[in-house]
């Protein structure tokens, strides 16, 4: 196993001079297909997620980078769930159904994002083992979690919890030698946009009222009769 994080983490290749590594590469391409398939509302965006987290978790971690590495552990665990919620929204609506939060909901989106990134950065400046840059990897960490459990839950929100965790993270992933993330952050913003607008405008879209399992039922044992 030891001898496969070394390989996933070995240099593919230079770009501008800036090293490209296996882990990065990879793992930052699955996550562009799991932002493609988000934006079609495909259920396979939910395991192709799960694997670029799985990828990606053991980049981050052999660069010491605890919060970029958690919020792979984010990923792989809110995918397993996501996939859940959406599963059981098709069988009721026979689509993933998507909306804007509430007010509410949003406030208490932003608020969990401002205390989980306070209290995750006290922790690592606590333990300076943990992470080399303690408050941008908090925020990813917690940014992250929102943004996935926006996604899991239908809101368009998600995709700009999205932009705001890359934001800082492009950045980071340069200074930290994961010049492919950076790079690939065109892509994403590109997919981001068109995502977002898709979502947006499905949320004006009149959604017909599908028969329920329990109608269909019920109409068969009428014809029956």
């Amino acid at each position: 196993m030891s001898g496969l994080v070394n390989d996933l983490n070995s240099t593919a290749f230079s770009l501008f001079g800036q090293h490209i590594k296996w882990s990065d590469m990879v793992g930052n391409l699955l996550g562009l297909g799991a932002l493609a398939l988000g934006w079609r509302r495909s259920m396979l965006t939910w395991p192709v997620q799960l694997l670029s987290g799985v990828v990606l978790f053991a980049a981050f971690a052999a660069g010491h980078l605890s919060g970029s590495a958690g919020k792979q552990l984010i990923v792989v665990v809110v995918s397993v769930w996501g996939w859940y919620r959406w599963q059981r929204g098709r069988a009721k609506a026979g689509d993933v159904t998507v909306r804007f939060a509430t007010w509410a909901e949003r406030g208490v989106l932003v608020a969990g994002t401002v205390v989980g990134t306070v209290a995750l950065a006290e922790l690592f400046n606590a333990y300076p083992s943990l992470s080399w840059s303690p408050w941008p990897d908090a925020y990813i960490f917690t940014g992250t979690l929102a943004a996935m459990y926006a996604q899991a839950r239908g809101w368009v929100e998600f995709w700009f919890a999205w932009l705001a965790v890359d934001l800082v993270g492009v950045p980071l992933n340069f200074t930290s030698g994961y010049a492919f993330s950076g790079y690939v952050y065109i892509i994403y913003f590109v997919l981001v946009i068109l995502g977002l607008r898709s979502w947006w405008l499905r949320t004006r879209t009149p959604q017909l009222e599908l028969p329920t399992q329990q109608d269909r039922s019920a109409h068969a044992e009428g014809a029956v009769a």
